[in-house]
Formats: structure tokens, C-alpha cells, sequence
């Protein structure tokens, strides 16, 4: 792992909150709210953890028609990062 695991389970737990939130949601106002934050959060984050997730991709995490498979992504990438570093 090239990101810190404090920031990898920080981010996880960040990430994974807001997508169980995400998924239920039926309120495109949370929704978009959601987007926005995990976008800032993105833009604030490590940038060993971004690179790892996003593969190379800017626009990870950024573009509203990927945004649920990009986040599910992140959250399954940092699940396996972590339980490697255990």
C-alpha cells in the first residue's frame, strides 16, 4: 500500500457512510449534496490514496454519471487495502 493507512481508513469510513446514504437515497438534493462532498473531500484527500483509487482517472469521483460506481469502487479498493494491512 502507497497510502498512509491512517488516510486509507479515514477515507474509508468517510466514503462508506455517505455511500450506504447515497444508495437509499431518493432525494436528488441528498444526492447531489453527497456528490459534491465526496468531490471536496477528493480534491483535499492524499494524494498517494486519490491516485491509488482513481487508476490515473481526474475526473474520478467528480463526474455525476459515474459517481456510484466510482465511490463503490473507492470503498472496495480501501476495503481490500486495509485488510492487506492488517
Amino acid at each position: 500500500m502507497k497510502a498512509d493507512k491512517n488516510a486509507v481508513e479515514q477515507a474509508y469510513a468517510f466514503f462508506h457512510q455517505k455511500l450506504k446514504v447515497y444508495e437509499h437515497s431518493t432525494s436528488e438534493r441528498e444526492m447531489d449534496h453527497i456528490e459534491d462532498t465526496i468531490a471536496d473531500y477528493a480534491n483535499s484527500m492524499s494524494k498517494d490514496l486519490f491516485n491509488e483509487l482513481s487508476q490515473g482517472n481526474p475526473s474520478f469521483l467528480h463526474e455525476h454519471t459515474a459517481f456510484q460506481e466510482d465511490l463503490t469502487k473507492a470503498v472496495l479498493l480501501m476495503e481490500s487495502m486495509i485488510s492487506e494491512a492488517d
